[in-house]
């Protein structure tokens, strides 16, 4: 599995350290950010411990996260003591417990549980319009207006549903059509046969902005770094749509602004 660990340089970390610990679907991140909460160290692992905001290998999910935080913290020459964590919106309470414990058994106190798009939201200084999250396994969505959230949801497809479209279309495993979506050397083989689910995504989100006065869409999360899916979101949905420099980064910096 492909892993990366990120430390901009930066002359002092002493302060007030706030971590933010993302389970996703198809990556676990782990994102510290300065006591003037801007970004000081990370790391991140592709896995398949959690399924849909689920974590379905508990001891996997333990020994990734153990290992990330042990990366991050040699490079901060500091210990990491606490970590905001985040879920999908909806999630069950008992699911949410499962995600706490993995942070816990790795050492550290969750002061906070933030839901993925209000994450993002918070990174992106949005007052008004439609934070979409479109991860691994769902498409969570996040409406505010005047700074305040009035609605979330999520729903089940996300970018694993593009390697199955991919894995089916090749004839080949799942694994394989994995590093298939992310060559951008195959991104014109790639993109047409997705086209469907990217449309299926801005069906849910059309579903769940109607009649809300949602304005513009801003699409954050691992799936939505595929080039150009923010063009196919807006021509569906009829609304301006924005795509950050880095979806895959925005909610994980978003947890780690809400450790307390």
């Amino acid at each position: 599995m492909e892993q990366k660990i990120f430390c901009p340089e930066r002359p002092d970390c002493k302060g007030k350290l706030y971590t933010g610990i993302d389970l996703g679907t198809a990556n676990i991140v782990v994102t510290v950010l300065d006591e003037n909460k801007q970004p000081v160290a990370g790391a991140l692992q592709e896995a398949r411990v959690v399924k849909d905001g689920l974590v379905v290998d508990f001891i996997g999910a333990i020994n990734i996260v153990r290992k990330l935080v042990q990366q991050v913290e040699e490079k901060l020459s500091r210990s990491l003591e606490e970590a905001a964590v985040a879920i999908p919106p909806g999630t069950r309470a008992e699911d949410t417990r499962a995600i706490v414990n993995v942070v816990q058994a790795v050492g550290l106190e969750v002061t906070n549980v933030v839901d993925e798009p209000t994450a993002a939201a918070t990174v992106l200084g949005i007052k008004d319009g439609a934070v979409v999250d479109i991860g691994g396994g769902t498409t969570g969505i996040s409406i505010l207006r005047d700074g305040q959230v009035i609605y979330v949801a999520d729903e089940p497809t996300g970018g694993t549903h593009f390697s199955l479209v991919l894995a089916g279309a090749y004839n080949i495993g799942f694994e394989e059509a994995e590093r298939l979506k992310r060559d951008p050397d195959k991104y014109d083989q790639v993109f047409p046969l997705v086209i469907p689910v990217i449309e299926k995504v801005a069906d849910i989100i059309n579903t769940h902005i109607a009649g809300k006065d949602a304005g513009p869409i801003f699409l954050v999360g691992g799936t939505a770094c595929l080039e150009g899916i923010e063009k196919v979101i807006s021509r569906y949905t009829g609304l301006p749509t924005v795509k950050p420099y880095n979806p895959l980064l925005v909610t994980p910096l978003g947890i780690a602004m809400h450790c307390a």
